[in-house]
């Protein structure tokens, strides 16, 4: 069976959503981060990046969410779209510019010991500018590839969901097509039963200072 090694964050999400969608069978691996769980010796030796998620199917380990997503869209050759030029390169888009900017952003407004102006302008503008580029292709389209529902709105969704973490309250509001993508995609089946997935493991809920430091050890 496919062994699914995750936490809550927004790239095991994905995967999960898709595994969902799709039905397969999995093994979920708790992967608790808050704890120090991605330094274990035991995870490194699957992902040496020591990051979520990760998939075993079989001999096979696929490290990287979006690797992961291309992985399981190609070998069960659902939701991979018509055009793969559109399908690579917004998929990219997406692992190259919404998440590290995203990522960034939280950890200079919310997790940084110190609040540095330059760095939070910095990665809030361009996680700002990536959004905004999302939500004009989707004013012409229902879907980031046109009228077919694929891993890139998958990958979208993941990180879209938490615009209002990532930018403000008022930032999704203010981009009505991807808010409604994120509406769609929240809605459906399979998107309640993977945010769901978190409730079969305990995780870590205090953001303490053993969670920032097992989270943000270059801070320590």
């Amino acid at each position: 069976m496919l062994k699914f090694y995750y936490s809550t964050a927004p790239n095991p999400m994905k995967v999960a959503l898709f595994l969902e969608e799709v039905g397969l069978e999995y093994e979920a691996m708790p992967v608790d981060t808050r704890a120090g769980d991605q330094h274990g010796e035991a995870f490194k030796a699957i992902n040496p990046n020591s990051k979520v998620p990760v998939i075993v199917d079989g001999d096979t380990t696929v490290f990287d969410s979006n690797a992961i997503l291309l992985y399981l869209a190609e070998k069960t050759g659902k939701f991979m779209g018509g055009d793969r030029g559109d399908l690579l390169s917004w998929l990219m888009f997406i692992a190259s510019g919404i998440g590290p900017y995203s990522g960034q952003a939280v950890h200079f407004q919310h997790h940084a010991p110190e609040k540095l102006p330059y760095a939070i302008n910095r990665y809030r503008f361009e996680a700002q500018r990536h959004y905004g580029i999302l939500d004009a292709r989707l004013a012409e389209r229902p879907y980031l590839l046109g009228d077919d529902y694929t891993i890139v709105d998958m990958a979208a969704w993941a990180w879209a969901r938490l615009v209002p973490f990532v930018l403000g309250d008022d930032a999704l509001p203010a981009m009505p097509h991807l808010s409604r993508l994120v509406d769609e995609i929240s809605a459906r089946p399979a998107a309640e039963r993977a945010i769901a997935i978190k409730d079969r493991h305990a995780f870590k809920t205090e953001m303490d200072e053993a969670a920032l430091r097992n989270m943000f050890p270059s801070n320590y």
